[in-house]
């Protein structure tokens, strides 16, 4: 009996040691998930919700910013129809120092087509001197530009401004004084009157005037990758 006694108080001298273990190391792992959890909440639920939002449809997740401008511009501009009055102009925006050398080249280009267009003038140096009576008394109140400067920044809003005036002029065309026209007035009126986006010379040019000009201080607002070169 006694032999027996022995025999059953062994294994329960072993669990009672287990016990205390198992409770302990299961406290232990739970608080370390409790704790954990606490410190990164935010971080970890970020991660997951921007990669789930990845794979949602469109129509389903919350765009970013860039997603709702290109919306915007997808809806209201691309199809809205182009505003044509009962007189509509294009006005062409001469950005100059001086006289024009290829005056007469545009005089050609704009006869016989009075009253589709309208012409301002911004000379910064000198007042130029005109053969065409469609450039004369054409002139804008006009300051000094440098090139690169906010100076000619300055000199294409006065341009546009002057311009805005005449509620006829539907499309503006910046032209400096090297500018020429490559097609007829007609093909022109027709290609840029019934056309609803504007036209920007921008493109990559990896060389040291290209991509090489881009700074340090332009960041973060223009990356390096996103800088383009192009005209005024």
């Amino acid at each position: 009996m006694g032999e027996a006694q022995k025999t059953f108080q062994v294994p329960r001298h072993h669990t009672s040691l287990k016990k205390p273990l198992w409770v302990v190391l299961t406290v232990s792992v739970i608080s370390m998930l409790l704790i954990s959890t606490h410190m990164f909440p935010r971080q970890g639920k970020k991660s997951s919700s921007d990669a789930l939002s990845a794979w949602l449809p469109a129509h389903v997740r919350k765009h970013t910013d860039e997603e709702i401008a290109a919306r915007a511009v997808v809806r209201d501009i691309l199809k809205t129809p182009p505003s044509i009055t009962e007189n509509s102009k294009i006005a062409f925006l001469f950005l100059t120092p001086g006289t024009l050398p290829f005056e007469k080249l545009w005089d050609e280009f704009f006869k016989g087509h009075e009253g589709k267009f309208s012409i301002y003038i911004h000379p910064s140096k000198e007042r130029p001197v005109h053969i065409s009576r469609h450039f004369s008394d054409r002139e804008i109140h006009s300051d000094e530009v440098t090139w690169g400067r906010i100076s000619m920044v300055d000199a294409e809003k006065r341009l546009l401004v002057n311009a805005l005036e005449d509620p006829d002029n539907q499309h503006f065309v910046l032209l400096s004084e090297s500018c020429i026209p490559l097609h007829t007035f007609d093909y022109t009126y027709r290609y840029l009157l019934y056309s609803n986006i504007s036209f920007i010379e921008s493109f990559v040019d990896p060389g040291q005037h290209g991509t090489g000009r881009h700074m340090e201080h332009m960041l973060p607002e223009i990356a390096r990758e996103d800088f383009r070169k192009g005209a005024q």
